[in-house]
């Protein structure tokens, strides 16, 4: 195991660093991995593979691992602390889920772990690694008590569990954890104003990145090999790709802007959606991207610099209020509201340690401010789209159907651009991960009569 000679860490020193700050912090998973592998450069390529298998293999199985724990170790494991948790996650998901190196060296490296990070626990991270190498682990079983065993097995909270066999029934569920924890794909978006997508896949193959279409999405490719981060690429740097899940892709086709149009993205963020927007705009007409967070929208201005994306203007503010000098401005509108997230798991799977039913409560509250008041600022004729990369009833179909009930002179409409396999009976795009093979995604598309 190599160590980094600026930091003394090694990987999995820096695995249990980057999990606390997840923890402990509040952190996401993504960004800190960017941030600090990018920052400790004396890695090397296959340090920062294992740090980053590691920390998300944690977070996927975190369950599972904590089970591992609780029956192995005499004590109360909720008084644990957070460090020497995570030392003991992290040499567990070595022994369940990788071969890499052998049980026993794994359980030394957790030792060596400990004794740099956490010197007092040394003792008690060996005798765990140690007994759980050794003895059997009795699992809960699924069919004397299904919520505890698949919260257990598959590592989700029990309430989402509960929740998910009342609407599903156990197979699905089972199936929604599975895909859930499964590994995404790395898909692009190609900009189309700079690059067709077969001339991107040429281009790639020539820096040695292997890509084939996305089956939805006409925007997309899928990486099937990553030998180099895409943003080195030189298809990156020149501005003809953009890192975009093919389930985001699809919110920007179901809007179905046409060139010329006045755009109103309500809740741009980092800019995925508005840039694509931008781009089936072929660059004509105007996007206004409104966020509160002055940072996102610093980073949607660098990107459409970089994608050459010269239509989009941002304004800082907070949606939630009204302002009615955007009434009835606009041609279409894309309300990509706040959410749960629970669409993402595969990506973010942090969040799910976090979300709870109230806040899923609020969430919905501030979905149907949004949606309302961007009715408001809709042109009679014009369409607006509401996605949510959720799947919770709350956040989907109740806030669609609460709207269409509260606003008369709107009806639910299809888009054309939209395969007929994603759209339900009700009309609804609906996306499951472990189905489609992308992130969850519900979408409506309303128009405002003339």
């Amino acid at each position: 195991m190599n160590v980094n000679k600026k930091t003394g860490l090694s990987a999995r020193d820096a695995s249990v660093e980057i999990l606390n700050k997840i923890e402990s912090r509040g952190g996401y998973a993504e960004p800190l991995l960017d941030s600090y592998l990018s920052g400790q450069s004396r890695f090397d390529d296959r340090d920062k593979g294992l740090i980053t298998e590691l920390v998300y293999g944690v977070l996927r199985n975190r369950n599972r691992l904590d089970w591992a724990i609780a029956n192995t170790y005499n004590g109360e494991f909720d008084s644990m602390e957070t460090t020497v948790r995570n030392i003991l996650r992290v040499g567990i998901y070595q022994l369940f889920y990788t071969d890499r190196i052998p049980h026993f060296a794994a359980v030394n490296e957790g030792v060596k772990t400990a004794k740099k990070i956490r010197p007092t626990s040394a003792g008690l991270v060996n005798a765990i690694l140690r007994n759980i190498l050794t003895n059997d682990i009795k699992w809960p079983d699924v069919k004397k008590d299904p919520v505890r065993a698949i919260s257990i097995l598959h590592s989700h909270p029990s309430w989402m569990v509960e929740r998910w066999i009342g609407l599903y029934g156990i197979d699905k569920t089972i199936a929604i954890c599975r895909g859930n924890n499964t590994i995404p794909p790395l898909t692009l978006r190609v900009n189309t104003v700079k690059i067709s997508r077969d001339n991107i896949i040429s281009a790639l193959k020539k820096e040695g990145i292997s890509a084939v279409p996305t089956p939805f999405s006409p925007d997309g490719v899928i990486i099937s090999n990553n030998p180099k981060r895409i943003r080195e690429t030189d298809a990156f740097h020149q501005g003809l790709i953009r890192v975009q899940d093919e389930a985001s892709q699809l919110a920007a086709h179901l809007l179905n802007p046409q060139p010329g149009d006045r755009v109103l993205d309500l809740c741009a963020g980092n800019g995925g959606k508005t840039l694509h927007i931008a781009a089936l705009m072929q660059n004509n007409g105007t996007i206004t991207a409104v966020d509160i967070h002055l940072n996102k929208l610093e980073h949607l201005l660098s990107e459409a610099k970089r994608l050459g994306a010269t239509i989009v203007e941002t304004i800082r503010e907070d949606s939630v209020k009204r302002n009615d000098a955007y009434s009835e401005k606009f041609d279409r509108i894309l309300v990509d509201a706040p959410c749960s997230g629970l669409g993402t798991l595969r990506r973010n799977p942090e969040i799910r340690w976090r979300l709870n039913l109230r806040k899923i409560k609020m969430l919905k509250q501030q979905q149907k401010t949004l949606l309302q008041n961007a009715a408001g600022y809709l042109k009679a004729g014009g369409t607006l789209a509401y996605c949510v990369c959720t799947t919770t009833p709350e956040e989907n179909e109740e806030v669609a159907f609460e709207f269409l009930g509260n606003n008369k002179e709107f009806t639910l409409k299809s888009s054309p651009n939209i395969p007929s396999e994603l759209v339900a009976a009700d009309g609804f795009l609906r996306i499951f991960p472990y189905i489609h093979g992308m992130d969850g995604f519900f979408g409506a598309l309303f128009v405002r009569k003339a």
